[in-house]
């Protein structure tokens, strides 16, 4: 091996480690992009309305033989 394919592996090991670091980095941004969306999706949903009324016995057993 000559100094020249040395030097360029050593250039083509750094630049490959550098695009990797670039890569995590876009994609962890990605995510944490994703996730506040998520977030403010499910505090931009509705409350749901409570059963007006209803006895409290109700919903407690479910029969599940047909």
């Amino acid at each position: 091996m000559d100094a020249m394919s040395i030097a360029r592996l050593s250039t083509t090991i750094a630049e490959t480690g550098t695009k990797q670091e670039v890569s995590m980095a876009v994609l962890k941004k990605a995510m944490d992009v994703q996730a506040s969306s998520a977030a403010a999706l499910i505090d931009a949903l509705p409350e749901a309305p409570s059963a007006p009324n209803l006895p409290p016995h109700l919903g407690n057993r479910i029969n599940t033989t047909a």
